[in-house]
């Protein structure tokens, strides 16, 4: 094997352990943000249940504040 093709094979080696580690990576990024997204989802469900059942202690913006 020449030495020029020993150094671009070196060299793809290179970059394809450098890709692996950024996909890598951005795979538990994703995963992260879809548990992030679930939370908030589940979050939200639980408020807008609050909101339609009309939950006395949620403030909708429709009631005088107590100090008038």
């Amino acid at each position: 094997m020449t030495e020029n093709i020993k150094e671009r094979i070196d060299e793809l080696e290179s970059r394809l352990a450098f890709q692996d580690d950024l996909i890598e990576g951005l795979n538990r990024m994703v995963s992260d943000q879809n548990e992030r997204i679930r939370i908030l989802e589940l979050a939200y469900k639980d408020l807008a249940k609050l909101v339609r059942d009309g939950d006395e202690g949620i403030n909708t913006g429709d009631e005088r504040p107590p100090h008038y």
